[in-house]
């Protein structure tokens, strides 16, 4: 983890300052500014702390927080699943009624975890081009690994 400039523990706390949204999210209908807020303040406090740091690899430092992210929200959608409908999604079109409850649930649950995951691929790699780049702009070098 020393390439990444920060310890297991500081990725994992990172990651988990975007867990909130997920909550309010499936929980409740959440809108505005504090939509906002829970979207975006966990984004800037990634970059903060890997430029602050001066991460030596920022692109894969916010690419693996932005991964540990799409597991979490991963996890707290499969956690908030039956709270999160008034009734359980079911397959449609072609696919309506082909498979068991028990089947079309967990090919649901699968789909939902993954799009969680590569979604937090995608913030990952989106705020680690900015992270990158802010290194660069900044006119400072990322500090070696080691």
């Amino acid at each position: 983890m020393r390439r990444l400039g920060l310890s297991p523990a500081g990725i994992l706390a990172l990651a988990l300052l975007g867990v909130p949204r997920v909550v309010a999210h499936d929980l409740g209908p959440v809108g505005g500014v504090p939509n906002a807020l829970l979207v975006f303040v966990p984004i800037a406090v990634w970059l903060g702390v890997v430029v602050w740091r001066q991460a030596p690899r920022p692109f894969l430092t916010l690419l693996v927080i932005g991964v540990t992210y799409g597991v979490f929200v991963g996890l707290a959608h499969q956690l908030l699943w039956p709270w999160a409908f008034d009734s359980p999604p079911r397959l449609g079109g072609n696919l309506a009624g082909t498979l068991s409850s028990t089947a079309e649930s967990t090919v649901l649950r699968l789909f939902a975890f993954g799009s969680s995951v590569l979604t937090g691929l995608g913030v990952g790699a989106l705020v680690g081009l900015v992270g990158w780049g802010a290194l660069r702009l900044r006119g400072s070098r990322p500090r070696a690994a080691g």
